[in-house]
C-alpha cells in the first residue's frame, strides 16, 4: 500500500483509540522505504509523543519489569519507557520497531502488551495507539519468523515506495529540486534493492535523503559530490545522478519563466523534467506572496508549452499537491485545464 493511503489509516487508528476501536497495526517492508517515518509522521501531525521501542534490542525481563518485595509478596516495577498518562501524556502512540528482530522470547513478552493492552497490573492509557514495523524474511536483515499468536494481534499491512508520494514529502521537506527531478526521470530508481545481490548501499526513500544532505555537502566540491552520491545511493545511481547534475548547466532561465517571458522548453527529455521540478520549487517559495497568482500563472503557462503534455501535467499536479486549492483560482489553471482535459480527470 502507497504511504499516502497508510498514512490516513495510521490517523484514523490513532484517532480511535479513545473511542477503543483501536486495533494495533504492523507495518511489513523492505529497509530505508521508509515505515518508521510514516509513523512518526503520524505523532507529529496530532501533536503527541511517540514512544519509540527497539525490542529487538531487549530481554524479556526490560518489557516485564524488575520484580521487588514488599512484605510478603512480590511487585513489578513498571518499566519508565512504558507509556504513562501523567510522564507522557493522555495521548500517544507506542511505536514497537524492529519487532521481527526480536527474538521469540522477547516478542512472546509483548503479547499482552498488544492484544490486552495491559502488563500484569500496568495498563496502557486509553488514549495511545500502538504501532509497530519491522523487515520481511526476505530482506536479508536479522529476522524472526513471526509468531502466529503475535501476528493475529494485529492488523498487517505492507509498504511500497511511491514515487508521488515521495515527491510530495520531499518538496515539503525541502530536498534539494535536482534530486527531485532526477527521480521524475528515472523513476524506478526510487527504490531499488535486489538481495540477493546484498548490496551496502542501494538506492531507497532513505538513501535519496542521504544523497540530498551529500549534495548540501559537497556540491562546491565536483572531486568529492560522485564518491559520496555513490557510498549514499550505490555506484550506478549515484553516477547517473552526478552526470544529470552536470548537465543542468544548459536549464533555461527560470527567473525569465516567472516573469513571463517567452522562454523555450529544452528538448532533452531530462532537462524537461528538471525544469519542471525546479518551477515547482519556486512556485512553492512562491505561495503567499504578494506576486504568487502572478507567478503561479506564468509557470501554468510554461505548463502548457511542454511538447510532451504529460510533462505539464506532471508538474502542474505537484504543484496541486504541494500549494493546494489556491491554484484553482489562477487564472491560466483554467485555460491550462481544458487544453488537457482529454489526457487526466481531476477533481476541483
Amino acid at each position: 500500500m502507497r504511504p499516502a493511503q497508510l498514512s490516513t489509516i495510521l490517523d484514523r487508528e490513532f484517532l480511535s483509540a479513545r473511542e477503543g476501536h483501536h486495533t494495533p497495526v504492523m507495518l511489513w517492508g523492505p529497509p530505508g522505504v521508509g515505515k518508521s517515518q510514516i509513523i512518526a509522521q503520524v505523532a507529529a501531525r496530532h501533536g503527541v509523543p511517540m514512544i519509540d521501542i527497539r525490542l529487538s534490542q531487549m530481554e524479556p525481563s526490560d518489557l516485564r519489569g524488575i520484580p521487588f518485595r514488599i512484605d510478603d509478596r512480590v511487585e513489578w516495577a513498571i518499566p519508565s519507557m512504558l507509556p504513562d498518562a501523567k510522564r507522557h501524556g493522555l495521548q500517544g502512540i507506542l511505536f514497537l520497531d524492529e519487532i521481527t528482530s526480536a527474538p521469540p522470547s522477547v516478542s512472546a513478552a509483548a503479547y499482552q502488551l498488544i492484544l490486552d493492552r495491559r502488563l500484569g497490573a500496568y495498563q496502557i492509557p486509553e488514549g495511545w495507539a500502538i504501532f509497530a514495523a519491522g523487515n520481511r524474511q526476505g530482506d536479508r536483515g536479522v529476522t524472526y519468523t513471526m509468531p502466529a499468536p503475535l501476528a493475529n494481534r494485529f492488523s498487517h499491512f505492507e509498504v511500497e515506495a511511491n514515487l508521488d508520494d515521495w515527491v510530495a514529502w520531499a518538496y515539503a521537506n525541502h530536498i534539494d529540486e535536482r534530486l527531485i527531478g532526477f527521480l521524475r526521470f528515472r523513476p524506478e530508481l526510487l527504490f531499488d534493492f535486489n538481495p540477493a545481490h546484498n548490496p551496502v548501499a542501494f538506492p531507497s526513500p532513505r538513501s535519496w535523503e542521504f544523497a540530498h544532505r551529500a549534495l548540501q555537502k559537497f556540491g562546491d566540491h565536483p572531486e568529492l559530490l560522485l564518491p559520496t552520491l555513490q557510498a549514499c545511493v550505490g555506484p550506478a545511481a549515484g553516477l547517473e545522478l552526478n552526470a544529470f547534475i552536470e548537465n543542468l548547466d544548459r536549464m533555461p532561465d527560470l527567473d525569465a519563466i516567472l516573469r513571463g517571458e517567452e522562454v523555450a522548453v529544452p528538448r532533452e527529455v531530462d532537462l524537461q523534467y528538471a525544469v519542471a521540478s525546479a518551477l515547482v520549487g519556486r512556485a512553492i517559495r512562491a505561495k503567499g506572496s504578494a506576486d504568487a497568482r502572478a507567478i503561479h500563472g506564468h509557470i501554468l503557462d510554461y505548463a502548457s508549452r511542454f511538447p510532451l503534455k504529460e510533462m505539464g501535467i506532471m508538474l502542474v499536479s505537484d504543484m496541486h499537491r504541494a500549494i493546494g486549492q489556491p491554484l484553482f483560482a489562477v487564472p491560466q489553471f483554467a485555460k491550462w485545464a481544458n487544453a488537457v482535459a482529454d489526457l487526466m480527470l481531476y477533481e476541483m
